[in-house]
């Protein structure tokens, strides 16, 4: 267990033995330290009380507080918790080389993509969605970009097991809350902007102006790689940016796509050379996905050789449109899309030819009025469609649903449990059928009220085969 004094951690009196720090009362354990940063919706000053009552054998302040246990009060607390972190951890972030993908969608594929043709040269961390991968251990994280105090416990993991390079994916709300703005990258990606997370930036340009904040974090060679064929993203510049995508003005150029269902093969024209792709990823955002890591790893360092020949060796991504197979002689897609625009690229990256049944819902507490337009979408171009539950926190899950169909006169099945919507969807395929299952990917949480029980998409098609 990883233990400093107090006054090596902050100049003071107190020889203070500390086991842990953290500004989240909820995680308080006995012999940590408290910091009661100002958040961005709460003050964490407020939770004092809580922290000692869990355990708490110190606090960093910038408020007095009557208490009886060692109390630092200082001015500017938010920038001093970076500090205690680094301090607490032994990190210095100059000893790593970052690359941080923002966007909308296709953030994690091409994360993971990164990560994958980096590792095979050196040991890489990836930081996301799906957890956190050093090398090839695993770790859960809370959120994709982890909160202050746990991104540093992540680091203190990766320089133990000699892990310089870092892939992360950095979200808008990490970006909203300053929790990578003492880091520099090497490399940034942009995948796409479309609107999302509206219930927290309120406006599609407070979204746009909040994701353009990673181009601050950039170090002074560093490299802008963005999607020049989104419009929301063509606002975004630095002082070196390279633009790709299938339009001719961009700097790297995509054509030549011919595909299947097993890949895509597509032509890659940069810098006055052309690399043929042969990728494993169906669907054409997959094609920008790849084109992204492509672009990242070889201004990494990583030859174009190298690059094309490991894209073609790359497996499924875990969620990510992932085929599954249990034997079945249907077809079944896995996937975390619940975005508009996710949940229609994944649709329309499927054999036309077959039936199509998708099971999926909307979140509670997230962007009301983007539901219609989801329910109406998918109501009119697959066969059958499922609505279920998909972390409806504090609202009902017939209501969500409710938003999702509106007054279509279209069928639909509505079936509350999110295991037998799975169940039936099954029951209701033949050979020439096609089910996405959408919304949770790899999740193995249901968000309910404040609570985050135990549910798994994949254990529960698991369970239905090993019936």
């Amino acid at each position: 267990m990883l233990m400093k004094k107090l006054n090596e951690l902050i100049n003071c009196e107190y020889n203070l033995d500390i086991f842990g720090i953290t500004d989240d009362s909820r995680k308080v354990k006995n012999g940590y330290l408290f910091v009661a940063t100002n958040g961005y919706n709460v003050d964490h000053y407020d939770y004092i009380n809580d922290a000692i009552d869990n355990g708490a054998v110190a606090i960093i302040s910038n408020k007095n507080i009557s208490c009886n246990i060692p109390l630092i009060i200082v001015s500017d607390i938010n920038n001093l918790y970076y500090e205690l972190c680094e301090r607490y951890y032994d990190i210095d972030l100059s000893d790593f080389n970052f690359i941080g993908i923002t966007g909308t969608d296709g953030k994690t594929t091409t994360s993971t993509i990164v990560k994958r043709l980096l590792n095979n040269i050196k040991k890489t961390c990836y930081i996301g969605t799906n957890g956190a991968e050093i090398g090839k251990d695993y770790y859960h994280i809370s959120n994709t970009t982890p909160c202050i105090e746990e991104l540093y416990y992540i680091l203190s993991l990766c320089k133990e097991n000699g892990c310089k390079d870092i892939v992360m994916e950095v979200s808008s709300e990490a970006l909203l809350h300053d929790r990578v703005k003492h880091f520099l990258y090497k490399v940034v990606g942009f995948t796409n902007i479309t609107e999302d997370h509206l219930n927290v930036h309120k406006t599609l340009k407070s979204y746009i102006e909040c994701k353009k904040k990673l181009i601050n974090y950039l170090n002074r060679n560093g490299i802008c790689i963005v999607n020049g064929d989104d419009n929301n993203c063509k606002s975004i510049v630095s002082n070196n940016t390279v633009t790709f995508g299938f339009n001719l003005s961009n700097d790297c150029i995509i054509k030549l796509v011919e595909k299947n269902n097993s890949n895509t093969i597509f032509e890659i024209n940069y810098l006055d050379n052309c690399y043929k792709i042969i990728s494993p990823f169906v669907g054409n955002y997959n094609i920008y996905n790849v084109t992204m890591a492509f672009l990242i790893c070889l201004h990494y360092g990583l030859s174009p050789e190298y690059l094309v020949d490991s894209i073609s060796k790359l497996k499924s991504i875990s969620g990510r449109r992932e085929q599954l197979d249990f034997g079945q002689n249907f077809e079944i897609i896995l996937d975390y899309a619940h975005t508009f625009n996710g949940i229609k690229e994944v649709m329309e990256s499927v054999d036309k030819s077959k039936k199509l049944i998708v099971v999926t819902g909307c979140a509670g507490g997230r962007e009301k009025e983007k539901r219609h337009i989801i329910g109406e979408y998918i109501l009119n171009n697959c066969d059958i469609s499922i609505f279920t539950m998909d972390d409806p926190r504090y609202e009902d899950v017939n209501d969500i649903i409710d938003d999702m169909v509106g007054d279509s006169i279209v069928k639909y099945y509505r079936i509350v449990d999110r295991k037998k919507a799975i169940f039936t969807a099954f029951e209701l395929a033949d050979s020439n059928t096609t089910i996405l299952i959408l919304g949770k990917g790899r999740d193995n949480y249901m968000a309910i009220e404040d609570r985050k029980d135990y549910y798994s998409d994949y254990d529960s098609i698991k369970e239905y085969f090993n019936k």
